[in-house]
């Protein structure tokens, strides 16, 4: 951007030698500084010169920059990481991902310092920065659509005070010193669409060369910038330049959507009659066994349309006594199973016009060749459980997971859901274990117009890769998709190496189940004589979303379980509990 030269002929006589003085001081004081680091070190010099290609490491001086408020749409895979959310003076044994955020966006100068924000090596504070987010994901589950609203710094430069406002104070040594205003403009820039300001208030008159800043093509480029610092597992996919005055990306979501990720089947089965169990189909297969391993997927899909509506989910959670809460009802817009198509699945971009080996007119598809040829799948097939609400309790989504899946198993009637949404049959909750943190992912969050009762996410997000927005579509700074760097390139090494662990693991399956008589376990088992005269009772295996089956010996019901207390006994006792420790924390005194 090209900045607007000066006019002095407005300046009177005393400002203008009151300017020439301030520039003559700079300009020695500029060239003491490069003869000391030009001159050949001495015998007796303690500093030897500094190398060429060094960078040197400048003062930071925040009042030089100007700030605005934005919001950051993030995806992270949480494997290798202890949760979203970073507690101070709690050593994990994996770091956050709010750590990692802190440390990127401190390494590139994005969050100005404040005197009440003062922080340690190894702390996070997000104290001064109007920091808030989303969803708090725990340990080892991922997001595709978290986001978090920031006060981050901005390219926009610092408004130049006119010329019979310029000089406000003139100290003895001649400096110009200005007041600040300049730190109550940056506040009028929050919240503005996509397009340069026009002002016409008397704080932005005042000011000059600030009206040809555009909001995002002159802006810093949060995406690539944050993307070359932060683990490669941990992708920053869009920025809103203007989120109102009043975000929240806690309070103003008003819908979070989760997906859950399993194979069908479940786990491996095992052939012969030994691998088929006592859980009968409900739908279209008649009295028919089914072999472990394989879902019923109608009856988990009849299970999961109960959770639809408001509801007290004091069933479906872990209490967490330390919050104190007494309302469990959350609302659940959609609820559902949803298969993955191998069409428009993991990577299915590349079947698509300009991803193919060849042009449109010759490119031929070869899942869809081989799906009109064969309608028999023979590779397991991936399935979702889709939940939309619009907020969740602790561990409420996999505490349903896991209860969806005793349902596919044939373990639990689709009834027993309705049997634990009724908190007065069922106030206290059973015993049960809630899915595994794996294959849980925040699908997005939404943030609808305040002002209708829409569901549609209204923020403008700028995503990466997103043209800047000029006339001519020419990208300035909205590139970062594509090419070396890019988002797409930097997930597509991730999901290659993994790709080829799962490729190698599932030929390996298929060498060792074709190597001998597949059969001749099952059959041995079945023709061996028995020493009692009473069958043995198989150990019951239960799917909880893991890579394998838990083996739980015989099966309790989830309604026969052991109960635990209510959520007035949990909670009153914590209020006794800390009540009492305050009480001697005085007396100690």
């Amino acid at each position: 951007m090209v900045e607007q030269p000066t006019d002095y002929l407005k300046w009177s006589t005393e400002s203008l030698i009151d300017r020439v003085t301030h520039l003559e001081r700079q300009l020695k004081e500029q060239t003491a500084k490069y003869n000391i680091l030009s001159s050949p070190a001495t015998p007796g010099s303690s500093s030897p010169l500094r190398p060429k290609n060094s960078r040197v490491n400048r003062d930071f001086d925040p009042s030089k920059y100007s700030t605005r408020l934005i919001a950051l749409k993030i995806a992270y895979l949480g494997q290798r990481y202890n949760g979203f959310e970073h507690h101070s003076n709690n050593t994990t044994p994996l770091p956050t991902i709010e750590e990692e955020l802190w440390k990127a966006l401190n390494r590139a100068r994005l969050l100005l310092p404040t005197d009440n924000a003062s922080t340690k090596a190894g702390e996070v504070n997000w104290e001064g920065c109007q920091y808030s987010k989303c969803g708090r994901t725990d340990k080892g589950v991922s997001a595709f659509g978290q986001v978090i609203g920031i006060r981050v710094r901005s390219s926009r430069p610092l408004p130049r005070l006119s010329a019979d406002k310029a000089i406000s104070e003139i100290s003895s040594t001649g400096n110009v010193q200005v007041g600040n205003d300049n730190v109550q403009l940056v506040q009028i820039y929050d919240g503005l669409p996509n397009s340069p300001p026009s002002s016409t208030s008397s704080t932005e008159n005042s000011f000059q060369g600030s009206t040809s800043f555009h909001p995002v093509d002159d802006e810093i480029p949060y995406i690539q910038v944050l993307n070359r610092l932060l683990p490669p597992d941990i992708r920053v996919l869009a920025w809103c330049p203007s989120p109102p005055p009043d975000f929240s990306a806690r309070f103003s979501c008003k819908e979070r959507r989760y997906r859950y990720f399993f194979t069908q089947p479940a786990f491996t089965p095992t052939n012969g009659a030994a691998g088929l169990t006592g859980g009968l189909s409900s739908s279209g297969q008649g009295s028919r066994q089914r072999r472990e391993g394989w879902l019923d997927i109608d009856a988990m899909r009849e299970g999961a349309k109960k959770f639809m509506g408001l509801h007290d989910f004091r069933n479906f959670c872990k209490v967490d006594a330390s919050k104190q809460i007494e309302n469990f009802e959350r609302r659940i817009f959609h609820s559902d199973i949803g298969e993955v198509d191998p069409m428009t699945g993991p990577v299915g971009y590349v079947g698509l016009p300009g991803f193919q080996e060849f042009e449109p007119s010759v490119a031929t598809n070869v899942h869809a060749t081989r799906a009109a040829s064969n309608g028999l799948t023979k590779t397991p097939k991936v399935y979702y459980f889709a939940l939309h609400g619009s907020a969740f309790l602790w561990h409420q989504v996999r505490h349903m997971v896991a209860i969806l899946f005793l349902i596919g198993q044939g373990l639990e009637p689709p009834s027993l859901i309705d049997e634990l949404l009724d908190v007065k049959k069922s106030p206290k909750k059973p015993m049960y274990e809630m899915a595994d943190d794996a294959p849980l992912i925040l699908w997005d969050c939404v943030f609808p117009d305040a002002t209708s009762n829409g569901r549609d996410d209204a923020l403008d997000w700028v995503y990466a890769g997103d043209t800047s927005g000029k006339e001519n579509g020419v990208v300035v700074k909205g590139n970062g998709k594509f090419g070396m760097g890019g988002v797409v390139d930097d997930i597509w090494k991730i999901w290659r190496q993994r790709k080829v662990d799962e490729i190698l693991a599932g030929m390996l399956l298929d060498v060792v189940i074709g190597q001998g008589d597949g059969c001749r376990a099952a059959t041995q088992a079945d023709d061996e004589p028995r020493r009692s005269s009473k069958p043995p009772k198989p150990s019951q295996k239960v799917f909880d979303g893991g890579n394998a089956a838990r083996l739980l010996g015989r099966y309790v019901p989830v309604l026969q379980k052991p109960r635990m207390e209510s959520v007035e006994v949990i909670n009153a006792r914590y209020a006794t509990r800390k009540s009492l420790g305050s009480k001697e924390s005085l007396q100690d005194e």
